[in-house]
């Protein structure tokens, strides 16, 4: 499957077909990253039920804490 992530084309794996895998196959945390699918925010108790399909445009936002 090809998605675009944060604006570049990637290839993933097919184990790789919710949200949540996304987030696994980058090591990235539900509770760290904003979500958006296809320009929609997906809220982050839907990220294991919620699909990703090929083409879907994927927006990772992570936060980083610092001071």
């Amino acid at each position: 499957m090809t998605i675009q992530v944060n604006g570049k084309q990637i290839d993933l794996p097919q184990s790789v077909n919710h949200i949540s895998d996304l987030l696994n196959h980058y090591n990235l945390q539900s509770n760290q990253v904003i979500v958006e699918l296809n320009q929609a925010i997906v809220d982050q108790k839907l990220h294991a039920d919620t699909q990703i399909q090929n083409g879907d445009q994927v927006e990772l936002v992570h936060f980083v804490g610092g001071g």
